[in-house]
Protein backbone atom coordinates (compact mmCIF):
# COMPACT_ATOMS: atom_id res chain seq x y z
CA UNK A 1 0.00 0.00 0.00
CA UNK A 2 1.34 3.49 -0.90
CA UNK A 3 1.56 6.45 0.83
CA UNK A 4 1.60 9.88 -0.22
CA UNK A 5 4.49 11.70 0.42
CA UNK A 6 3.67 14.61 3.56
CA UNK A 7 5.92 17.34 1.67
CA UNK A 8 4.16 17.21 -1.63
CA UNK A 9 0.48 17.70 0.26
CA UNK A 10 2.40 20.80 2.21
CA UNK A 11 4.15 22.32 -0.78
CA UNK A 12 0.83 24.34 -1.69
CA UNK A 13 0.91 26.18 1.17
CA UNK A 14 4.41 26.88 1.51
CA UNK A 15 4.02 30.30 -1.23
CA UNK A 16 0.57 30.95 0.92
CA UNK A 17 2.91 31.09 4.08
CA UNK A 18 5.20 33.44 2.66
CA UNK A 19 2.41 35.83 0.97
CA UNK A 20 0.84 36.05 4.79
CA UNK A 21 4.58 36.50 6.07
CA UNK A 22 5.16 39.12 3.60
CA UNK A 23 1.90 40.85 3.94
CA UNK A 24 2.90 40.86 7.97
CA UNK A 25 6.02 42.47 7.18
CA UNK A 26 4.60 44.90 5.23
CA UNK A 27 2.14 46.28 7.75
CA UNK A 28 4.84 46.08 10.65
CA UNK A 29 6.75 48.56 8.13
CA UNK A 30 3.87 50.95 7.49
CA UNK A 31 3.13 51.21 11.36
CA UNK A 32 6.83 51.78 11.99
CA UNK A 33 7.40 54.70 9.01
CA UNK A 34 4.00 56.44 10.89
CA UNK A 35 6.07 56.64 14.14
CA UNK A 36 7.74 59.43 14.17
CA UNK A 37 11.15 59.92 15.38
CA UNK A 38 11.85 61.52 18.86
CA UNK A 39 14.39 62.93 20.91
CA UNK A 40 15.62 65.08 23.79
CA UNK A 41 17.69 68.00 24.64
CA UNK A 42 19.84 67.67 27.61
CA UNK A 43 21.85 70.31 29.39
CA UNK A 44 24.22 70.62 31.96
CA UNK A 45 23.47 74.12 33.56
CA UNK A 46 26.84 74.50 35.17
CA UNK A 47 28.87 73.89 31.53
CA UNK A 48 26.59 76.31 29.55
CA UNK A 49 26.70 79.15 32.67
CA UNK A 50 30.89 78.74 33.03
CA UNK A 51 31.29 78.53 29.08
CA UNK A 52 28.53 81.41 27.98
CA UNK A 53 29.51 83.49 30.77
CA UNK A 54 33.41 82.70 30.46
CA UNK A 55 32.97 83.08 26.52
CA UNK A 56 30.64 86.72 26.65
CA UNK A 57 31.71 88.21 29.35
CA UNK A 58 34.87 86.67 30.78
CA UNK A 59 34.07 85.07 33.78
CA UNK A 60 32.18 82.43 34.97
CA UNK A 61 31.14 83.89 37.91
CA UNK A 62 27.53 83.29 38.12
CA UNK A 63 27.29 86.49 40.21
CA UNK A 64 28.69 88.77 37.62
CA UNK A 65 26.25 88.19 34.73
CA UNK A 66 22.67 86.83 34.09
CA UNK A 67 22.01 84.33 31.66
CA UNK A 68 18.75 84.50 29.81
CA UNK A 69 17.97 80.56 30.79
CA UNK A 70 14.35 80.82 28.87
CA UNK A 71 15.81 82.21 25.60
CA UNK A 72 18.73 80.21 25.72
CA UNK A 73 16.76 76.87 25.95
CA UNK A 74 14.47 78.37 23.01
CA UNK A 75 17.23 78.84 21.05
CA UNK A 76 18.54 74.99 21.38
CA UNK A 77 14.70 73.59 20.81
CA UNK A 78 14.54 75.37 17.35
CA UNK A 79 18.29 74.54 16.77
CA UNK A 80 17.09 70.96 17.10
CA UNK A 81 13.71 70.96 15.39
CA UNK A 82 16.12 72.20 12.26
CA UNK A 83 18.71 69.17 12.81
CA UNK A 84 15.90 66.74 13.74
CA UNK A 85 13.28 67.75 10.82
CA UNK A 86 11.39 64.70 10.59
CA UNK A 87 11.82 64.14 14.48
CA UNK A 88 9.48 65.25 17.50
CA UNK A 89 10.99 66.98 21.10
CA UNK A 90 10.19 64.62 23.90
CA UNK A 91 11.47 67.38 26.63
CA UNK A 92 14.55 69.57 27.81
CA UNK A 93 16.05 68.18 30.84
CA UNK A 94 18.42 71.05 32.33
CA UNK A 95 20.59 69.67 34.75
CA UNK A 96 21.81 72.14 38.08
CA UNK A 97 23.36 72.22 41.20
CA UNK A 98 21.05 73.62 44.12
CA UNK A 99 21.33 73.47 48.39
CA UNK A 100 19.71 70.98 49.74
CA UNK A 101 17.74 70.21 46.01
CA UNK A 102 15.91 72.89 47.07
CA UNK A 103 14.83 75.13 43.90
CA UNK A 104 16.08 78.49 43.27
CA UNK A 105 13.65 81.31 42.51
CA UNK A 106 15.31 81.40 38.82
CA UNK A 107 15.13 77.77 38.81
CA UNK A 108 11.80 77.46 39.70
CA UNK A 109 10.95 79.73 36.78
CA UNK A 110 12.98 78.28 34.48
CA UNK A 111 11.11 74.43 35.54
CA UNK A 112 7.77 76.51 34.99
CA UNK A 113 8.53 76.90 31.30
CA UNK A 114 6.86 73.95 28.59
CA UNK A 115 8.60 71.15 27.75
CA UNK A 116 11.06 71.67 30.42
CA UNK A 117 12.08 69.32 33.21
CA UNK A 118 14.92 70.70 35.74
CA UNK A 119 16.62 68.35 37.56
CA UNK A 120 18.94 69.17 40.69
CA UNK A 121 22.14 67.76 42.33
CA UNK A 122 23.63 68.86 45.15
CA UNK A 123 25.94 72.17 45.60
CA UNK A 124 28.28 71.54 48.29
CA UNK A 125 30.38 74.20 50.55
CA UNK A 126 32.57 75.35 47.51
CA UNK A 127 29.53 75.72 45.12
CA UNK A 128 30.52 73.12 43.22
CA UNK A 129 27.63 70.54 41.48
CA UNK A 130 27.68 66.97 43.12
CA UNK A 131 25.64 64.21 41.23
CA UNK A 132 24.78 65.85 38.07
CA UNK A 133 26.59 63.39 36.10
CA UNK A 134 24.44 60.45 37.75
CA UNK A 135 21.17 62.02 36.76
CA UNK A 136 22.23 63.04 32.94
CA UNK A 137 23.39 58.91 33.02
CA UNK A 138 20.14 57.76 34.48
CA UNK A 139 17.65 59.81 32.26
CA UNK A 140 19.73 59.23 28.95
CA UNK A 141 19.85 55.69 30.03
CA UNK A 142 15.94 54.92 30.84
CA UNK A 143 14.82 56.58 27.64
CA UNK A 144 17.14 54.98 25.31
CA UNK A 145 16.21 51.37 26.95
CA UNK A 146 12.34 52.45 26.32
CA UNK A 147 12.50 53.74 22.93
CA UNK A 148 11.15 57.14 24.28
CA UNK A 149 14.15 58.85 22.00
CA UNK A 150 16.44 57.77 19.09
CA UNK A 151 18.56 61.35 19.43
CA UNK A 152 19.26 62.93 21.97
CA UNK A 153 21.55 66.44 22.05
CA UNK A 154 23.68 66.72 25.13
CA UNK A 155 25.12 70.33 26.06
CA UNK A 156 28.14 69.77 28.23
CA UNK A 157 32.06 68.74 28.53
CA UNK A 158 32.67 66.43 31.34
CA UNK A 159 34.52 63.28 31.07
CA UNK A 160 32.15 61.69 33.18
CA UNK A 161 29.37 61.52 30.74
CA UNK A 162 30.86 59.35 28.98
CA UNK A 163 29.45 56.10 30.52
CA UNK A 164 25.80 58.32 29.73
CA UNK A 165 26.80 58.47 26.47
CA UNK A 166 27.74 54.77 26.26
CA UNK A 167 24.99 53.52 27.89
CA UNK A 168 22.22 55.10 25.55
CA UNK A 169 24.17 54.09 22.10
CA UNK A 170 24.10 50.78 23.81
CA UNK A 171 19.98 50.96 23.52
CA UNK A 172 20.05 51.86 19.41
CA UNK A 173 19.59 55.92 20.55
CA UNK A 174 22.50 58.49 19.08
CA UNK A 175 24.02 60.98 21.09
CA UNK A 176 24.97 64.48 19.52
CA UNK A 177 27.16 66.93 21.57
CA UNK A 178 26.50 70.18 21.59
CA UNK A 179 29.11 72.49 23.23
CA UNK A 180 30.14 76.48 23.20
CA UNK A 181 33.10 77.81 21.99
CA UNK A 182 36.09 78.52 23.92
CA UNK A 183 38.13 81.32 24.17
CA UNK A 184 41.45 79.26 23.93
CA UNK A 185 41.82 75.48 23.78
CA UNK A 186 39.22 73.38 24.79
CA UNK A 187 36.11 73.03 27.41
CA UNK A 188 35.12 69.41 26.72
CA UNK A 189 36.77 66.55 27.13
CA UNK A 190 38.03 64.68 24.37
CA UNK A 191 36.84 60.92 25.31
CA UNK A 192 33.32 62.66 25.49
CA UNK A 193 34.33 63.94 21.88
CA UNK A 194 35.66 60.47 20.39
CA UNK A 195 32.55 58.70 21.78
CA UNK A 196 29.18 60.85 20.39
CA UNK A 197 27.89 60.33 17.02
CA UNK A 198 28.34 64.21 16.11
CA UNK A 199 29.32 67.33 17.49
CA UNK A 200 28.18 71.04 17.03
CA UNK A 201 29.62 74.30 19.27
CA UNK A 202 27.86 77.47 19.38
CA UNK A 203 30.07 80.37 18.64
CA UNK A 204 30.27 83.91 20.24
CA UNK A 205 27.36 85.40 18.28
CA UNK A 206 24.83 82.61 19.42
CA UNK A 207 25.21 82.90 23.08
CA UNK A 208 25.53 86.83 22.82
CA UNK A 209 22.15 87.84 23.69
CA UNK A 210 21.70 85.61 26.58
CA UNK A 211 24.23 86.42 28.60
CA UNK A 212 24.44 90.10 30.08
CA UNK A 213 26.98 91.47 32.41
CA UNK A 214 25.48 92.79 35.67
CA UNK A 215 26.51 96.78 36.28
CA UNK A 216 28.05 96.68 39.65
CA UNK A 217 29.35 99.85 41.03
CA UNK A 218 33.03 99.62 42.75
CA UNK A 219 33.01 101.84 45.55
CA UNK A 220 36.49 102.90 47.03
CA UNK A 221 37.81 101.72 50.44
CA UNK A 222 39.63 105.12 50.97
CA UNK A 223 37.66 105.34 53.94
CA UNK A 224 36.88 103.73 57.50
CA UNK A 225 35.18 100.32 57.11
CA UNK A 226 31.47 100.89 58.04
CA UNK A 227 30.66 99.33 61.31
CA UNK A 228 29.25 95.65 61.75
CA UNK A 229 26.15 96.65 62.96
CA UNK A 230 25.50 99.38 60.49
CA UNK A 231 25.95 96.88 58.05
CA UNK A 232 23.65 94.32 60.00
CA UNK A 233 21.13 97.34 59.92
CA UNK A 234 21.54 97.38 56.16
CA UNK A 235 20.84 93.87 55.72
CA UNK A 236 17.54 93.78 57.62
CA UNK A 237 16.71 97.19 55.56
CA UNK A 238 17.10 95.41 52.21
CA UNK A 239 15.33 92.38 53.57
CA UNK A 240 12.23 94.18 54.43
CA UNK A 241 12.18 95.76 50.88
CA UNK A 242 12.83 91.97 49.81
CA UNK A 243 10.00 90.78 51.37
CA UNK A 244 7.04 93.78 50.51
CA UNK A 245 8.29 92.99 46.65
CA UNK A 246 8.81 89.07 46.40
CA UNK A 247 6.12 88.11 49.06
CA UNK A 248 5.16 85.39 51.48
CA UNK A 249 5.34 82.67 48.99
CA UNK A 250 8.80 83.94 47.84
CA UNK A 251 9.84 84.03 51.69
CA UNK A 252 8.65 80.25 52.30
CA UNK A 253 11.07 79.20 49.30
CA UNK A 254 14.05 81.07 50.62
CA UNK A 255 13.72 79.87 54.27
CA UNK A 256 14.62 76.40 54.05
CA UNK A 257 18.24 77.53 52.38
CA UNK A 258 19.39 78.88 55.28
CA UNK A 259 21.82 80.03 56.26
CA UNK A 260 22.71 79.83 51.94
CA UNK A 261 21.53 82.43 49.76
CA UNK A 262 20.76 81.79 46.23
CA UNK A 263 23.41 82.57 43.76
CA UNK A 264 21.34 85.94 42.84
CA UNK A 265 19.48 86.86 45.62
CA UNK A 266 22.81 87.15 47.66
CA UNK A 267 24.65 89.32 44.19
CA UNK A 268 21.77 91.60 44.86
CA UNK A 269 21.93 92.02 48.37
CA UNK A 270 25.84 92.91 48.12
CA UNK A 271 25.26 95.20 45.35
CA UNK A 272 22.12 97.03 47.31
CA UNK A 273 24.42 97.55 50.56
CA UNK A 274 27.30 98.68 48.96
CA UNK A 275 24.95 101.41 47.13
CA UNK A 276 23.44 102.17 50.84
CA UNK A 277 26.53 102.40 52.22
CA UNK A 278 28.60 103.73 49.89
CA UNK A 279 31.72 101.11 50.62
CA UNK A 280 32.77 98.33 48.75
CA UNK A 281 32.26 95.10 50.96
CA UNK A 282 34.42 92.98 48.76
CA UNK A 283 37.34 92.97 51.05
CA UNK A 284 35.57 92.08 54.18
CA UNK A 285 34.21 88.73 54.89
CA UNK A 286 33.05 89.41 58.27
CA UNK A 287 30.92 92.50 57.01
CA UNK A 288 29.25 90.33 54.10
CA UNK A 289 28.58 88.03 56.75
CA UNK A 290 27.06 90.74 58.80
CA UNK A 291 24.82 91.82 55.95
CA UNK A 292 23.13 88.05 55.61
CA UNK A 293 22.79 87.71 59.00
CA UNK A 294 20.76 91.09 59.40
CA UNK A 295 19.31 89.88 56.39
CA UNK A 296 18.45 86.26 57.53
CA UNK A 297 17.42 87.84 61.41
CA UNK A 298 14.43 90.29 59.41
CA UNK A 299 13.32 87.63 57.51
CA UNK A 300 12.97 84.77 60.07
CA UNK A 301 11.72 87.63 62.25
CA UNK A 302 8.76 87.80 59.38
CA UNK A 303 7.43 84.25 59.45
Amino acid sequence: MSHADPRTDDAPDIPEHLERTNELLQRVLAEVSKTPSTHAIFVDAGYVYAAAGLLVTGTEDRRSFDLDAEGLIEAFIDKARTIFADSRLLRVYWYDGARRRIHTVEQQSIAELPDVKVRLGNLNANNQQKGVDSLIRTDLESLARHRAISDAALVGGDEDLVSAVEAAQGYGARVHLWGIEAGEGRNQAEPLLWEVDSQRTFDLDFCRPYVTRRSVTMYEDDGPAPAREDVRFVGAQIAAGWLSTRGRDALADLLPGHPYLPGSVDQDLLVEAERLLAHSLRGHAHLRRALRDGFWQHLQAQY
